[in-house]
Order: C-alpha cells, then sequence, then structure tokens
C-alpha cells in the first residue's frame, strides 16, 4: 500500500487478488465408454493388479482414479479400467468404476466388531478346507464359514483333506442334512473331484493355516508359486500370502488363495440372513414373532419352525442344522 495515508489514495493504489475463474465446477465426471472391463485379482498398498477380459495372460496394474474417493476395490471385483492398459514395465492404468457386486464373502475381526472386512467378491462358490486330523476339525469355524456363505451369496462346499490320517465318515454325517457337496482329498492323491467343481468357476478357499491349503492350491495350479510371485511385484517385494489373490485354473476358472484366517466374526449377519438359503424354512420363518431368534426352545418358545417341522414336513435334521448355524452366528457356540 502507499505511503501516502489513505486519504490521498487513488485505484491505481488498490490490488486486487485474482479469482480462480468464473467457470462453476461440474459434478459430471467423464463415463469412461472406452474403459476396458477387467478383473481385480490381487490388492497391495494402493495398487490393484486386473486381468483383461478374466484373460490370466493380459496383467495389468491399475490405480483407483480419483473419481472413485474411497470405494473399495478388492479381488473378484469387476472393474473398468483405462490409461495404459499394454501391461509392460513401470506402466500404470487406472480404475474409474466398480460393477455392481453378484457376492460378497465378508467377515468381522469378532462378533462385537461393527467393520466388515471384505473377503473376496463375484465367487460362486466357497471351498471350506479344514483338516481332518493335525490339526483337528473346528466345527465351530466350519459352521461360521458357512454362515458367511449362505449370508454372502456363495455357495459352500466342504473340502475334507488328510483323509489319509482320519476317517471322513463323522463330518460327512454331520453335514450330510445341509443338501452341501463334500469332497475328500488325502496328501497322496490328485484333488481330482475338487478340480471338476473348480472347472470353469470363480472360487475361494478359505480355512486355519496348517488344514493343507497351500499343498491343495499348488496340486490346482501347477505355477501358483510363479504366479504369486508375480502378482506380489505390485507390492514391491511383499509376498501376498498375507492378503487374497486369484490364481488362474489351468483351462478355465479361477481359484482365490485367502490367507489363513484366525477367526470368522459374523457381526454383519442377521439370523434371516443364515435361514434365507433354506427352501421352505425360509417360508416358514415369515410366520415367526417379530425378533424371533429361531433358535427355539426357551430362547425363542414360539419359533414356528418348530411348527413347520412337526405339521408341514421340514426335515428335523436340517432344523437341528440349521439352529447349530444360527446358535453360531450369535456366538452361543465355540467358534
Amino acid at each position: 500500500m502507499s505511503k501516502r495515508g489513505w486519504r490521498n489514495l487513488d485505484e491505481s493504489d488498490v490490488r486486487v487478488r485474482p479469482g480462480r475463474g468464473s467457470r462453476p465446477r461440474s459434478k459430471q465426471r467423464p463415463k469412461h465408454s472406452d474403459a476396458a472391463e477387467a478383473m481385480v485379482i490381487a490388492v497391495d498398498r494402493g495398487r490393484w493388479t486386473v486381468a483383461l477380459d478374466g484373460d490370466p495372460d493380459r496383467v495389468v496394474t491399475a490405480m483407483r482414479a480419483r473419481e472413485l474417493g474411497r470405494t473399495p476395490v478388492v479381488v473378484g471385483d469387476l472393474v473398468g479400467v483405462v490409461g495404459d492398459v499394454s501391461g509392460k514395465p513401470d506402466t500404470l492404468a487406472r480404475i474409474v468404476r466398480v460393477a455392481d457386486r453378484a457376492s460378497v464373502l465378508r467377515r468381522t475381526a469378532d462378533d462385537t466388531d461393527p467393520y466388515e472386512r471384505v473377503v473376496v467378491a463375484n465367487a460362486e462358490q466357497l471351498i471350506i478346507v479344514t483338516a481332518l486330523a493335525d490339526p483337528p476339525p473346528r466345527p465351530g469355524f466350519i459352521d461360521r464359514c458357512l454362515v458367511a456363505a449362505y449370508a454372502g451369496g456363495l455357495s459352500p462346499v466342504l473340502c475334507l483333506t488328510k483323509a489319509d490320517l482320519a476317517d471322513p465318515g463323522e463330518w460327512i454325517a454331520s453335514y450330510s442334512s445341509l443338501a452341501m457337496p463334500i469332497t475328500i482329498t488325502s496328501l497322496d492323491a490328485e484333488p481330482d473331484e475338487l478340480r471338476d467343481m473348480l472347472a470353469g468357476r470363480v472360487s475361494a478357499l478359505v480355512g486355519h493355516s496348517g488344514v493343507g491349503k497351500s499343498t491343495l492350491v499348488n496340486k490346482l495350479v501347477p505355477d501358483a508359486e510363479r504366479a504369486t510371485g508375480v502378482v506380489s511385484g505390485v507390492g514391491k517385494g511383499r509376498h501376498t500370502s498375507t492378503s487374497a489373490v486369484a490364481l488362474a485354473l489351468p483351462g478355465a476358472g479361477w481359484v482365490v488363495d485367502t490367507p489363513g484366517i484366525r477367526s470368522f466374526g459374523l457381526a454383519h449377519v442377521t439370523a434371516d440372513d443364515v435361514i434365507a438359503p433354506f427352501e421352505g424354512f425360509a417360508e416358514a420363518a415369515e410366520e415367526c414373532p417379530p425378533n424371533c431368534g429361531h433358535l427355539g426352545g426357551t430362547d425363542d418358545p414360539d419359533c414356528y419352525l418348530d411348527t413347520y417341522t412337526e405339521k408341514d414336513g421340514g426335515s428335523p435334521d436340517q432344523l437341528a442344522s440349521l439352529r447349530r448355524l444360527l446358535r453360531s452366528r450369535a456366538g452361543l457356540d465355540e467358534a
């Protein structure tokens, strides 16, 4: 400002800060109609590995576009990518949209944690891998995985490993009323039946450490270690065993190898989510009193599922299995 005093100022002494422009900011975003379709096969520290058109031979590294904000993008998501999709070293594309998910496998750290963790999206099957011995089976964990599968829209498959160490008969009988496929593998044989179940589909494998999941993956995907090494490059050297990774099966299909899970919290799941896939029982549950937990007995003495089983032909064995899952969801049984 001039030193002549404010009474002697004229327009030449006035300084006007330039504005930011008169054109209003548009809320419209580009439609990216030319975006290439891809499937997310690995995620690590702000970088996503995607397979263009689901082709494992056309792998691209991408970042999340700014317009997506904090939209979660997980393994299995079907996305649109733009930019450099050549897949050459040191190139980077952008994920500009995420398609609606057909299924979502979620878990929480425990039954009181409100934060949901999406393990994998768009998987058709959840392969629950449990050893018959060394370590011994944990039925509570199996039940919780079943609950998460039903709630997320995945078809569960029980895979019993290490059949050369123990007889699977007891466990087959225990889960027979759920009409769930059960396959048995052993260390000294190829998992041909499981391989047929996975062919041409997207399947997620889940299980505790030590149950033989990695051994299965290596048999199903002969170059699994090489493929895992390629996608781990996204994280600048960190091995992807700490996060889910999708591996292409020979011929067609994907298997999503998830890290060993110690607990499977179900804070996000309701009792109705568990019952919904059970034809007959789902309809009968609509006749239950409000807020019915469908556990029967002293917990829910007026539950209509008992009447449905006694008078309308519902299977008592299936109801018992269903209520076992409901008790597991409610944290009433050891998980």
